[in-house]
């Protein structure tokens, strides 16, 4: 039987593991509180995957486990990164052979290395901005929680979560351990998804502002400050792998057709690193 070891039971976290349990597999998740106890785990699991970003500037999983996991007898280990490791490319494609470090995610990047040095099995997947189910623009829009900010030629990548599970499950199918960039074909401007959003829900725009006038945390100011294209084709190459909503159009009109009035108005759960 295959038994996955997930740290991290998070949002990503739980749709990989919706996606594999029709496979019946055994699926053991660990939280932070848990970390310290998962020794016996790592030992009996033939695939680990980690979803847990750094704690300040050391990953927690590593710091408990990194012997451990170093000598683990899986045959597949997954780290999930964060196309912030590339930094600013001002709007230029990147992909895998990119440099990283040079960003605003030091601590991210310095994981995203221990990770790729510490097991031969491992897959490194960076990953843009995650939207899906209770988590989007739709929901932002309808909470107005929704900004347009005055920055032309600023642009990113972002990617459905059910499209990393997927690509998580064809890695596990087939395909070498290395790094891969999940995210979907269009990078946009964040302002371009926000309109499609408002147009989905029949609502008005919001006013455009500037960073200043926008009231933004240091957090999201942060990421307005970088602008890069995601390129996605060693996946598609070497995993078989598709997105199933290769543009946030494709995504939040799946999304809007399957979130109620009600549901959608709720504010969204707050997002965790991986969506900036």
């Amino acid at each position: 039987m295959s038994r996955l070891l997930i740290f991290g039971p998070g949002y990503t976290a739980r749709h990989v593991a919706a996606a594999l349990a029709p496979r019946g597999w055994s699926i053991t998740m660990v939280g932070r509180d848990g970390i310290g106890d998962a020794g016996a785990a790592i030992a009996a699991a033939t695939h680990i995957l980690s979803t847990v970003p750094p704690d300040g500037d050391a990953d927690p999983v590593l710091a408990r486990h990194g012997d451990a996991l170093a000598q683990a007898p899986a045959g597949w280990m997954g780290y999930l990164s964060s196309t912030g490791v590339y930094g600013d490319s001002g709007g230029a494609w990147v992909d895998e052979s990119a440099p990283i470090g040079g960003g605003r995610r030091t601590a991210r990047s310095a994981a995203d290395a221990a990770w790729r040095a510490l097991h031969p099995e491992t897959r490194i997947f960076r990953l843009p901005g995650i939207y899906g189910p209770g988590r989007s623009a739709l929901d932002r829009v309808a909470a107005g929680q929704a900004h347009r900010i005055a920055l032309p030629g600023q642009i990113f990548s972002r990617i459905h979560v059910a499209d990393i599970a997927s690509a998580l499950v064809a890695s596990m199918d087939r395909g070498p351990a290395g790094i891969y960039n999940i995210a979907d074909d269009l990078p946009a401007p964040q302002n371009a998804v926000v309109e499609y959003a408002c147009d989905l829900l029949g609502r008005p725009l919001p006013p455009l502002l500037t960073l200043d006038q926008a009231g933004l945390s240091p957090a999201a100011r942060a990421f307005y400050a970088e602008s890069r294209r995601v390129a996605n084709g060693r996946a598609k190459r070497l995993l078989g792998w598709r997105p199933a909503f290769p543009d946030y159009r494709a995504g939040l009109r799946a999304l809007s057709a399957i979130t109620s009035p009600a549901s959608v108005s709720s504010p969204p759960a707050a997002g965790s690193a991986l969506q900036r």
